[in-house]
């Protein structure tokens, strides 16, 4: 476990490091930017963070002027910490926005394409999370995030391809619906979903293949589309698809997601398809039990508001299923059933 001490001692030799005049200033100041790159890998804290952007200052304060590529990368790496920390606001958001947008047409001209596209990506991360606080435009988001795809292509870099994709459609879906175009966004972002899915698998990509999953999930089954229906069932196989990795002990927070999503599309799904007079009664049914999983964790993990939805969700199932009649042979789904569609059925990441 990282200790306030350990982080204190770990600057301490770093700032030692930085007044060493063995050492040029520009091997200073990457020697830096190394120890800070190690504080802000899988942090405990956001002390860790804030230390690493602090270290990153003292970098980019000994770096000579004339060393533009360093200092482009100094701040490119600085702007990962920076949009990484916690915060109510969007102080550290708008910060790292400029740190990328000054270091970006450097990283152009004298950088690796891999660097640049890695800049680009993360810019479009941040505006997009500005855009959510009405502090930046989507489509700047969109506009960075194809600029990466430029060299994170699906052949040479699936990986960050996927990722791109799934930021793509989120952001397609997440302008807001006015208009005719509003039917053309919905598809597009189904479209880019589908695109990642095809350069990741469970084995390899096990992370990046079932955020995409349940994201596909997501826009299939909120599509404003005359085959409501057909997307609904894509969606539930979308999420079985996720819920291969998120399980309840590897992740129970994406598995939570999940589940509460594919509640949500379960409320709006027959029984039997074919013959959808025949109503849902047990698909409520098992809606009720994901979302009752799903609130259990969300509690023990603290996520209060996302509790009371889903409490709420449950509330609102149960007068529904108490207002339907019996159907002949109807029964409450079998464990197994539950199972299967939680992901906890030999599922594994």
């Amino acid at each position: 476990m990282v200790t306030g001490d350990r982080i204190a001692d770990e600057i301490r030799a770093a700032l030692a490091a930085a007044e060493d005049e063995s050492a040029s200033p520009s091997e200073r100041a990457e020697m830096l930017m190394e120890i800070a790159m190690g504080l802000q890998h899988r942090p405990k804290s956001s002390e860790q963070l804030r230390s690493a952007v602090d270290l990153y200052d003292k970098a980019l304060t000994i770096c000579p002027e004339d060393e533009r590529l360093l200092r482009a990368r100094i701040m490119a790496r600085q702007g990962t910490a920076l949009q990484a920390i916690p915060e109510q606001g969007t102080t550290f958001l708008e910060r790292a926005r400029a740190t990328y947008e000054q270091a970006i047409p450097t990283l152009r001209d004298f950088g690796k394409p891999e660097e640049l596209a890695e800049a680009e990506m993360n810019l479009g991360v941040v505006v997009q999370n500005l855009c959510s606080a009405g502090r930046a435009r989507i489509t700047d988001a969109i506009s960075a995030y194809q600029r990466a795809l430029r060299t994170f292509n699906r052949k040479a870099h699936p990986q960050e391809f996927a990722i791109l994709q799934n930021n793509l459609a989120t952001a397609f879906l997440s302008i807001p619906f006015t208009d005719e175009r509003g039917k053309m966004r919905e598809a597009l972002a189904v479209q880019a979903f589908e695109e990642g899915l095809k350069v990741v698998n469970l084995i390899d990509h096990p992370s990046e293949y079932a955020m995409l999953q349940n994201n596909l999930g997501n826009a299939l089954q909120y599509a404003s589309s005359s085959h409501a229906a057909e997307n609904n069932l894509r969606a539930l196989d979308a999420y079985d698809e996720a819920l291969k990795v998120r399980t309840r002990e590897t992740s129970p927070l994406e598995f939570a997601n999940t589940i509460s999503n594919m509640a949500n599309c379960l409320w709006n799904v027959p029984d039997e398809p074919d013959h959808p007079e025949r109503g849902n009664r047990g698909n409520l049914a098992r809606a009720r039990a994901a979302y009752t999983e799903a609130r259990a964790i969300f509690m023990a993990h603290g996520e209060l508001d996302k509790a009371r939805i889903v409490a709420e969700a449950v509330d609102q199932i149960e007068r529904e299923i108490l207002a339907q009649p019996p159907a002949n042979g109807d029964a409450a789904p079998r464990p197994a059933d539950i199972a299967r569609r939680s992901g906890r059925n030999g599922a594994s990441p």
